[in-house]
């Protein structure tokens, strides 16, 4: 199971130009061979671990896309669920501010109260809600899926991504996005049933437009004239934000490894905003820095802009 789809390797056609094959030792072409193996055959990423009877740890910042889990052996973890996000409740900095906004114009509610602040009231409600129906859903035992990948952390509780099904043997972000209570949104990833992340993406962002018509969770609140208004404005409010990213370049000495880096660091690249570092996570592993041309928005000039801040030797 891996984090990305990767496509079959290209068929091998060795061949040994001005040596015929006749007189070649039967030694020599394998070692040919061996030489001449692509890097697809390279050790995939690890394997979804699978971890049984998980319980819920109550704790006072845990929304409904984050929370403390411990699993039978005793182990606690802080666990971000792929694919969905639920509103921010717990605003504790600029970062989370601006994702409430982006939170709050891509369901076009943000002028669903007379006033600002009590539309931020109310979506720092649904926030709390979404944390309630997990807490709810996790009442149980349940199982986690992960890879122990780093997440985006808020610097004092490591996070790692992972599935979760419940007791009930439902997907605790299918759950959330179907509720109306979170958006299909974040890292993606290969499911613990073999769906490829193109296919567990489109599948919760089916669950979310069901959400939308019949109304439910936040979407009861959508001012529907005004979303494509909202969601253009949250696109320029991103824009804006890679631009003075990239006025900000990192530090010369500022390396990662973009294969095991979290979210918060690959924002600190010059002109890598949020949603380029869920692509970015998304479509891990790379091997070169080249390969990152793959990731949807990184083109030549970007890649260039954050070429000298990779390591891909660094842990």
């Amino acid at each position: 199971m891996f984090d990305v789809h990767t496509p079959p390797p290209p068929a091998l056609t060795p061949q040994a130009p001005c040596i015929h094959s006749a007189r070649m030792p039967a030694a020599l072409w394998t070692v040919l061979i061996l030489c001449c193996l692509p890097a697809a055959f390279a050790a995939p990423p690890e394997a979804l671990q699978k971890l049984e009877n998980c319980t819920l740890v109550p704790q006072p910042w845990a929304d409904g896309d984050s929370f403390r889990i411990k699993t039978a052996g005793g182990e606690e973890h802080t666990l971000r669920l792929y694919g969905a996000d639920c509103m921010e409740w717990h605003i504790n900095d600029d970062t989370d501010a601006r994702r409430l906004r982006a939170q709050r114009q891509y369901f076009g509610i943000t002028e669903a109260a007379p006033n600002p602040a009590d539309s931020i009231a109310l979506a720092k409600d649904f926030g709390k809600q979404a944390a309630e129906k997990t807490a709810a859903q996790l009442a149980r035992p349940f199982t986690v899926h992960t890879r122990f990948r780093d997440a985006l952390g808020d610097g004092q509780h490591k996070r790692i991504y992972g599935f979760v099904t419940c007791a009930d043997g439902s997907d605790l972000a299918a759950t959330l996005v179907k509720s109306g209570l979170a958006r299909a949104f974040g890292v993606y990833s290969t499911t613990p049933d073999g769906r490829t992340l193109k296919d567990f993406s489109a599948m919760l962002a089916d669950l979310e437009l069901q959400a939308a018509k019949r109304g439910a969770g936040i979407w009861a609140k959508t001012n529907w004239e005004k979303l494509p208004a909202e969601r253009q404005a949250q696109r320029r409010d991103a824009e804006q934000v890679d631009l003075a990213l990239e006025k900000q370049p990192a530090p010369g000495n500022f390396k990662l490894n973009p294969n095991t880096a979290a979210r918060d660091d690959l924002m600190k690249l010059p002109g890598i905003g949020e949603e380029m570092a869920n692509r970015i996570i998304e479509n891990r592993p790379y091997e070169t820095a080249e390969d990152l041309l793959e990731v949807e928005g990184i083109g030549s000039k970007k890649l260039e802009a954050i070429r000298p801040h990779l390591d891909f030797k660094k842990p």
